[in-house]
C-alpha cells in the first residue's frame, strides 16, 4: 500500500503524451497504455515533488470526494502502474 508520504514519479522515458488520432491520453514508453479520465486526473498530478497524500488532497478537492475513496483508488492505479515499471516511488 502506497503511505501518504510516497512522492510517486515517471522513470526516464514514461511521459503521457496526449494521442490526437485516438483523441486520448497515453502514457507512453517503448509501448502505450490508453488512460481513461480517471487514470489522466492522478498521473496529470504526479510530477516528481508532491506526495501521495498530496496529489489524493488535490483530487478529493477537485472533485468533492471522500479521501479515502480517492486514496483507494489512485494506490489501486499506481501500484499497478508501478508493477509494471510505469511508475517509481521515493
Amino acid at each position: 500500500m502506497m503511505q501518504p508520504s510516497d512522492i510517486p514519479s515517471l522513470p526516464r522515458g514514461v511521459r503521457l503524451h496526449h494521442d490526437r488520432v485516438r483523441g486520448s491520453w497515453l502514457l507512453a514508453p517503448e509501448r502505450a497504455v490508453m488512460l481513461d479520465a480517471t487514470a489522466h486526473a492522478i498521473l496529470s498530478r504526479v510530477d516528481g515533488q508532491r506526495s501521495f497524500g498530496e496529489i489524493t488532497a488535490e483530487l478529493a478537492e477537485a472533485y468533492d470526494a471522500p479521501p479515502e475513496a480517492i486514496a483507494g483508488d489512485a494506490a489501486g492505479l499506481l501500484g499497478a502502474l508501478r508493477d509494471r515499471r510505469f511508475l517509481e516511488l521515493a
